[in-house]
């Protein structure tokens, strides 16, 4: 039977670097499962794919989404972001941030990088301001989410997530599985999971739904707000979603 990536041992780290206690409220908040019982609480690690069975060795995904340092095992699991002064990547970097942390806790602080990096208005509903933002936040998390879902966890670099004076662009390492194409992309055609473990616990999250339309959903929000196309770029190292700026 074959063991995808994210779920094979982390083999230098060990049980005590899993954070139980997140866990326990992972169960709580989006299972509805309440247990003290450790044996349980191995039962679904195990369940998960978050631990070996036999050794309780903390899988790839289980020090993503728990460890206490996940960094400290799987350095590439950054998020890099950037906020570029002109339209090319080697003009004046205004503000450069090295997001580590969980998986959880890495997408919220990407998305508190956009808040402040990119324009908004404010617009007055059923009396209290709303900010709307140039770029439609779903569209930018979801594209970010799909980063952290899909890329290529055996290469050796950080999602980049670059903000230019005319547009926003998501990186993640590695090339497109050999059965998906962009234009399959773009219609929801594609629903090939390199990280499916990953992957199931973000659908468990709620972060993702478990139907491949992540990037047709980016198309059809930034469409609707901006009248804008996304462009979609693949090259031998890495997947970019090219998100224009008004």
């Amino acid at each position: 039977m074959k063991s995808f990536y994210d779920e094979l041992p982390v083999n230098t780290a060990e049980y005590s670097d899993l954070d139980i206690a997140a866990f326990k409220f992972f169960l709580k908040k989006y299972l509805d499962i309440e247990t003290d019982s450790e044996e349980e609480i191995q039962n679904y690690l195990s369940n998960f794919h978050l631990i070996e069975k036999e050794s309780s060795i903390p899988t790839l995904t289980g020090i993503l989404f728990f460890g206490y340092e996940p960094q400290k095992f799987v350095s590439e699991s950054r998020i890099v972001c950037a906020n570029i002064d002109g339209m090319d990547i080697g003009e004046t970097t205004l503000e450069t941030k090295n997001l580590s942390g969980k998986i959880w806790d890495i997408i919220q602080n990407v998305e508190s990088f956009f808040k402040l990096t990119l324009r908004h208005t404010h617009k007055i509903k059923d009396f209290q301001p709303e900010s709307q933002y140039e770029i439609p936040l779903t569209a930018l998390r979801e594209a970010v989410v799909n980063a952290v879902a899909h890329r290529d966890y055996t290469i050796n670099a950080p999602i980049r997530v670059i903000v230019f004076a005319d547009r926003v662009e998501i990186h993640s390492p590695g090339r497109l599985p050999n059965t998906v194409t962009i234009d399959s992309i773009k219609v929801g055609g594609s629903h090939v999971l390199r990280n499916p473990t990953i992957y199931n616990m973000l659908v468990k999250m709620k972060m993702v739904t478990d139907l491949g339309s992540g990037v047709r959903r980016i198309i059809r929000l930034v469409k609707q707000q901006m009248n804008k196309d996304v462009e979609l770029v693949c090259t031998e190292n890495e997947f970019v979603v090219i998100i224009p700026r008004k």
